[in-house]
């Protein structure tokens, strides 16, 4: 009976650990989300071309994934996951300075900083998140964190969309997100002082190797490919603005869409992963294949599915993707882990962004073509990978 009694009140603990970060993530999201959904039009009005739209966003997502393999070295090394967390969480505040920037070159440098904040925290924050979601079980644990998190994603970019309709500003919008920034923080420090040790929340099982297990090179294979056909949401905004599909007060609402898309998936998703594990990805470069037809086609309505299609993708990434890791990896080694996963994942978005950008610039079709054919390559490594054959439900 004491037992039970000490099973269940880590069961409670480990879900309010989760809401709580849920509730950072929620605030954090208010603010980067918000900023990021009309990041492409931003850039253009300061002066920056598609080459250059498409560079930023592809270096930001970049630099915001390739570090975090060091700051997920260093976090498992020093067990420095909150201090990490509470530093990367910090330099969310570049976001609403963006109110500052004069030219494109100022912006890209506090873009550039919120996603070097992301590369710190990232890896801490996962870490400090899967043992907790051990309790609950993995997929259904991330997806309570994603759902709160695209909730702010969805009011970010309404926030936007409400400066425009009441004739405002793009600077005006990002001083309001001064006050979603405080917010995160106050709760970063809330879920710190509740739970300073996520970790004594899991009884890991796994055997502490120096050494990753095959299984988890594989899955870096199969998801570099299906983020490398991934088409970014900047770029995606970049064609609704140049083309006159939707007008500026739309695009950020087109954003929150896509958002509360990611929002309604990421919960039943990650309970279906938790039945099935990691065959789940197969769905991935099989919905990935159509976006870019949908997207850039110059009808709204098949924008708007192409929008909603791409928030069940991102769906998949924040939250499977990351539970994945979490069943492969001992806890020891699972900061190091995470960055490796997220560097992985960064040189794919890198490449999708960078590539598809330069590509939007001479031909749609080539753009496209691109994207289908890493969509294509990702579904067969996924067919194929004896990893997904092995894969049993995770319970």
């Amino acid at each position: 009976m004491v037992n039970m009694d000490i099973k269940i009140n880590k069961n409670n603990l480990a879900l309010q650990f989760i809401i709580l970060m849920g509730l950072v993530s929620l605030f954090g999201d208010i603010v980067y989300e918000g900023a990021r959904g009309i990041t492409g039009p931003y850039l253009y009005l300061l002066g920056a071309g598609a080459g250059i739209v498409g560079l930023i966003t592809g270096l930001g997502e970049f630099l915001g994934y390739a570090l975090r393999l060091p700051f997920g070295f260093i976090a498992d090394r020093r067990k420095a996951y909150w201090g990490l967390a509470v530093l990367g969480y910090s330099l969310i505040l570049a976001i609403p300075l963006l109110a500052l920037a004069g030219n494109w070159q100022i912006a890209m440098f506090l873009i550039l900083l919120e996603r070097l904040g992301k590369a710190i925290r990232a890896p801490a924050r996962d870490t400090l998140l899967s043992s907790a979601t051990k309790r609950v079980g993995r997929g259904f644990g991330f997806g309570i964190h994603e759902a709160m998190d695209q909730i702010g994603a969805v009011i970010g970019p309404g926030l936007f969309a409400l400066v425009f309709l009441l004739k405002g500003s793009y600077r005006q919008g990002f001083v309001l997100l001064w006050i979603p920034a405080l917010l995160m923080l106050v709760f970063l420090l809330i879920a710190k002082n509740k739970v300073s040790l996520p970790q004594k929340l899991e009884d890991d099982t796994k055997e502490a190797d120096r050494n990753l297990p095959p299984e988890f090179w594989s899955y870096i294979l199969f998801i570099f490919f299906a983020v490398s056909g991934l088409v970014s949401f900047p770029l995606i905004a970049y064609h609704f603005k140049v083309k006159g599909i939707f007008s500026d007060a739309y695009i950020p609402v087109l954003y929150a869409l896509a958002m509360l898309s990611d929002a309604l998936f990421a919960l039943i998703i990650g309970k279906t992963y938790d039945k099935i594990g990691m065959r789940i990805f197969i769905i991935i470069p099989l919905v990935t294949f159509f976006i870019p037809l949908l997207c850039f086609s110059q009808s709204q309505i098949l924008a708007l599915g192409g929008v909603i299609l791409w928030g069940m993708v991102m769906a998949n990434h924040e939250t499977v993707m990351r539970a994945g890791i979490a069943d492969l990896v001992s806890v020891s080694h699972r900061g190091f882990a995470y960055g490796i996963f997220n560097t992985i994942y960064g040189i794919g978005w890198f490449l999708a962004s960078s590539v598809m950008g330069f590509l939007y610039g001479i031909s749609l079709i080539y753009l496209i073509l691109f994207s289908i054919i890493m969509s294509v390559i990702s579904l067969l490594l996924g067919l194929t990978l004896d990893l997904f054959k092995r894969m049993h439900p995770i319970s």
